[in-house]
């Protein structure tokens, strides 16, 4: 199972390394808007997201619109022993760079317990059509969530959507995968906008 995920990471590291600046950034501006309309996205009063880095989403480009909208928003902050934690952050808040390369909110940003957060966007280097995820192998997003009962969502490309995610007991899924032309994930039926 290690020897598959690791090798899958691989192609998804490759297939994103291939994509270029414009392709990036068209469907970057595709998942935003499809994640900014989902109902769950509207109806969330505190949101956890995290800060997109190299070829991820670029993220932060969703906080003035979640801003706006009078949504609080969090971010996470990684502990040692492969844990983390979620900050409150405002507009002006200032994010610091991890060694890892992603920002994060300070100890100056209060902490916000999982109970308190309606919604997460969970980051992952692909996904399946059930919610499966493949993520970095940290393990972070597994941990934290294990204590969170809301609803979780991801932005997937079209290009890094799989048949199937290998999952060991303890790999968490999502409950909505977002993807330019699609919604997936257990919690996509009744939301009119189910991919095919």
């Amino acid at each position: 199972m290690t020897a598959e995920k690791e090798d899958l990471r691989r192609q998804a590291l490759a297939w994103l390394a291939a994509l270029s600046l414009q392709d990036k950034k068209s469907g970057d501006d595709a998942l935003f808007r499809r994640f900014l309309s989902l109902p769950q996205t509207r109806a969330a009063h505190t949101i956890l997201l995290y800060c997109g880095m190299g070829t991820e989403p670029d993220t932060l480009r969703l906080l003035p619109a979640l801003f706006a909208a009078g949504k609080r928003i969090c971010l996470p902050r990684c502990l040692p022993g492969n844990q983390m934690e979620a900050r409150l952050v405002q507009p002006d808040s200032s994010l610091i760079c991890h060694p890892y390369g992603m920002l994060e909110p300070g100890t100056d940003c209060p902490l916000v317990s999982p109970e308190e957060i309606d919604l997460v966007l969970v980051p992952g280097l692909a996904f399946d059509r059930s919610g499966g995820r493949l993520g970095r192998g940290g393990g972070y997003y597994d941990r934290w969530l294990a204590h969170f009962s809301g609803v979780t969502a991801a932005l997937c490309r079209d290009g890094l959507l799989m048949d199937a995610v290998p999952r060991l007991p303890h790999d968490l899924g999502v409950d909505l995968v977002i993807t330019e032309t699609g919604l997936y994930g257990p919690s996509a039926s009744g939301t009119g906008k189910s991919g095919a």
